[in-house]
């Protein structure tokens, strides 16, 4: 809530009491949408982490929401991480959000896998930003709507790719 009143030059007139009690209606209405109608996830997307892990691979989610795990698990995709890093962690180990990259180093650590030979698959522009600047072995950017000034400012970020969707990467273990 503070960084889109900030965005909006709104933050001036808006109290600190306020910003809090935006942020817990917030919440409340997230989590209870989130339980009336789960998520449905891209079918590519999970088919991709499905043959990646057929092939081997260790998978982890990743999100700076304190929402994130429940709402891999509310897309049922639970099975097809072996870790999920969320802002519930973050919060629990003090770890800063995006473009910092300590959330996918973490992820990294709780994988047992160097980050110089990990993949960060996103759509945020300061998860790319996380992922270059944590010097991951590769960066995906997901950019679904097509925009190209997105996909441009996704490669001068740092993605080594950039696709529309997920089935577009070939399923192999580097």
């Amino acid at each position: 809530v503070q960084t889109f009143l900030e965005a909006r030059g709104l933050l001036h007139v808006v109290r600190r009491e306020q910003i809090d009690e935006l942020a817990a209606r917030k919440d409340a209405e997230f989590s209870a949408q989130l339980q009336r109608h789960g998520v449905r996830p891209y079918p590519t997307t999970a088919a991709v982490v499905s043959a990646l892990r057929d092939k081997g691979a260790r998978t982890a989610a990743v999100s700076a929401s304190e929402h994130g795990g429940r709402v891999v698990g509310a897309a049922g995709l639970l099975d097809l991480f072996d870790v999920v890093v969320d802002g519930v962690v973050a919060k629990r180990l003090l770890l800063p959000g995006k473009p910092d990259p300590a959330l996918f180093h973490e992820a990294a650590y709780r994988l047992g896998v160097p980050a110089r030979r990990a993949a960060i698959v996103e759509d945020a522009l300061s998860g790319i930003e996380a992922g270059r600047r944590g010097i991951f072995g590769f960066v995906i950017g997901v950019e679904r709507a097509g925009e190209q000034a997105r996909r441009d400012e996704m490669r001068r970020l740092g993605a080594d790719m950039v696709v529309g969707d997920l089935v577009e990467i070939e399923a192999t273990q580097r």
